[in-house]
């Protein structure tokens, strides 16, 4: 029988983006992508993102966490995912201890601090974000990550143009635009994910500035597809909006889920995620799903 058989997982979402959290601290065992699919596969258990806890691996951090997205490739940061790992240690009885206000989580993108700040809205330090080419990565130099050469659609007359480019664990092209729900994302996604300047894929991001407090946005999410919100996207959009002098360093960006506040701190240069995190049930997963993955 598959070791992950009739493991305990909590299911979540983050502003309507669907996490399922799963908990292997004390094991060794590490989740395959063909396991990552098999879960997703089961209605109770289907995520956009799986966050899995490991035993810590640095001092003073309190989980490892890997990110798997719906198709089974692995993800360096979740913003909404890590929201809900947050409430998942620090509210429920059995994966976590409701006296505690914060930890720290490990991500393969660095650490990332948690903050409860009410009964099921937390603040996450997504980092600083990484804004040179080869950081993001790009596939070609552009010494000016804010407005690089990209285009979809006729070349006398793109559909979308001139993204800026940030790293927020993961990466992103944002796309300023006047109304992101004048466009067919779903048919627009894959192509500019999968396009060859991006060498690791990319989050791509339609976001529209209404005020300098308050952006509009959509996402097309690497490897999950269109989602309801995606914090990492996020953050993302308001780094790029202050980048092009678009708006003020905090603000609310408003997804298809609801709202987040964002805060691009000028003192530290990190980025501040501040959302909720709702609890929807629990489950076991079911050991039939594993009988290929075996």
């Amino acid at each position: 029988m598959n070791a992950l058989a009739h493991r305990r997982f909590l299911k979540m979402n983050g502003l309507g983006n669907q996490i399922t959290v799963l908990d292997l601290r004390g094991t060794k065992l590490v989740v395959t992508a063909e396991e990552a699919r098999a879960i997703a596969s089961e209605p109770r258990a289907r995520f956009d993102q799986l966050m899995v806890l490991h035993d810590a691996q640095v001092a003073g951090t309190d989980a490892f966490i890997r990110i798997y997205n719906v198709d089974g490739t692995e993800a360096g940061a979740c913003g909404n995912g890590t929201r809900c790992v947050g409430w998942a240690m620090m509210a429920d009885p059995q994966m976590g201890d409701p006296a505690r206000t914060s930890l720290t989580l490990q991500t393969k993108a660095g650490l990332l601090p948690v903050r409860r700040e009410s009964e099921a809205v937390f603040t996450v330090d997504m980092g600083a974000p990484r804004l040179a080419w080869d950081e993001i990565p790009l596939a070609e130099p552009f010494e000016d990550t804010s407005r690089f050469e990209l285009q979809i659609g006729p070349i006398d007359a793109p559909i979308l143009h001139t993204p800026c480019a940030v790293n927020m664990g993961n990466p992103h092209a944002v796309f300023f635009v006047d109304d992101p729900y004048a466009y067919n994302l779903a048919q627009i996604g894959p192509l500019l994910e999968n396009h060859p300047i991006f060498p690791d894929r990319a989050n791509i991001e339609l976001a529209a500035v209404k005020a300098p407090d308050h952006i509009v946005l959509r996402v097309w999410e690497r490897g999950a597809g269109i989602t309801q919100a995606c914090g990492s996207g996020a953050c993302a959009a308001l780094v790029a909006a202050v980048r092009r002098e678009l708006s003020a360093r905090k603000a609310v960006v408003s997804l298809p889920g609801g709202d987040l506040t964002i805060e691009w701190r000028e003192n530290d240069g990190h980025v501040l995620m501040t959302g909720a995190a709702e609890f929807e049930w629990e489950g076991t997963l079911d050991p039939t799903l594993f009988t290929s993955a075996a």
